[in-house]
């Protein structure tokens, strides 16, 4: 009796790291968070880079998310990302010109959910099975100084990706999609 009495304590301090007495599903590494700023002219555009620097040996989804700063999905897409790719995105051309609403953000977040591939091209409204590694990078573009636009760039926040909130971003994507008729959608860029 005494062994069971050690191992009952030691199991269940097992489980709830793990998250498997939670009943919350949660996965790392695979959600990145950005913002972009000043998303007019005369003010330059900003860049968004994603990178699948290919731990997984494989192609990966960039199912990519746009908020605007009302924290309303203003456009959604799923990009595939090549093995040792680099996929290049304007926030201006490519992220941020094609609203469901039809008025363009000027300031909003970009969400990054890393998945495996899940259609082709790659799904944002279903079925995305979050898959570590890409990586984002996005440029910034400051407050004007005089008639200057000062631009940094910044790798993207890595955050822990619960279930509700995966959920939650398929099920906006897909109304989007369905209320959208075409608008809503961004697009992918360059590269890969």
């Amino acid at each position: 009796m005494k062994p069971l009495c050690r191992i009952l304590p030691v199991l269940a301090v097992a489980l709830l790291v793990l998250g498997i007495g939670s009943g919350i599903a949660m996965a790392q590494d695979v959600y990145k968070l950005n913002y972009f700023s000043n998303n007019a002219a005369p003010a330059p555009d900003a860049t968004v880079r994603i990178d699948n620097p290919g731990l997984t040996y494989g192609n990966l989804c960039a199912m990519i998310y746009v908020f605007d700063a009302d924290q309303q999905l203003s456009e959604c897409c799923g990009c595939v990302e090549t093995h040792n790719g680099l996929r290049t995105l304007s926030v201006r051309r490519d992220l941020t010109s094609n609203p469901l609403t039809g008025r363009v953000s000027t300031n909003g977040v970009i969400k990054v959910v890393s998945a495996a591939v899940n259609n082709s091209p790659c799904d944002p409204t279903s079925n995305v099975a979050p898959k570590a590694n890409l990586r984002v990078w996005a440029t910034h573009i400051q407050n004007p100084v005089g008639a200057a636009f000062p631009i940094t760039e910044t790798e993207s926040s890595d955050s822990t990706l619960g279930a509700t909130e995966l959920a939650n971003l398929q099920a906006q994507c897909a109304f989007v999609n369905i209320l959208g008729s075409g608008q809503g959608i961004c697009s992918c860029g360059t590269g890969d």
